[in-house]
């Protein structure tokens, strides 16, 4: 499988996620070309700010795998990861990321100058990255979303 093609199983979570009522947020965790975990946003259907889809591919991949299989394993997430979810992609032994939707491009404020290489030269995380897969799916569906936090034009 391609990384577009995981990426797809990744909208199709985030699909899920805003059909319920959550941010349209999927993750797909893999390694060695097996699908360890998905996750979906759920802060608010769970009421936990913490409940990301990266998190919660990550928790259920260790559940089901044990932390040791999360090492070297990549993350298709369809947005930028957040400082939370990128600390714990780190502390997990993440080796890759794969984005679609990026938080500059939404212009979203709420995470002030932040992205995921920020984070990753001030943590010392040497983290592949590759971006814009599905970037235009990713991005639409953040739109429709329409909750983000923007600057004005």
């Amino acid at each position: 499988m391609t990384d577009a093609d995981y990426m797809d199983q990744a909208l199709h979570e985030a699909e899920d996620a805003l059909a319920r009522g959550d941010w349209p947020v999927g993750s797909v965790l893999v390694r060695d070309g097996v699908v360890l975990a998905t996750g979906q946003n759920r802060q608010n259907t769970e009421s936990d700010v913490t409940w990301h889809a990266e998190f919660e591919a990550l928790r259920r991949a260790t559940r089901e795998h044990g932390a040791a299989m999360l090492a070297g394993a990549t993350v298709y997430s369809t947005m930028e990861p957040c400082p939370m979810c990128a600390g714990a992609m780190k502390l997990a032994g993440i080796a890759r990321l794969v984005l679609g939707a990026r938080h500059a491009t939404l212009r979203r404020t709420d995470l002030g100058t932040y992205s995921i290489e920020t984070f990753c030269r001030m943590a010392g995380y040497d983290l592949a990255l590759t971006t814009g897969v599905r970037e235009r799916e990713c991005t639409e569906l953040r739109r429709r979303w329409g909750k983000d936090s923007v600057r004005a034009s």
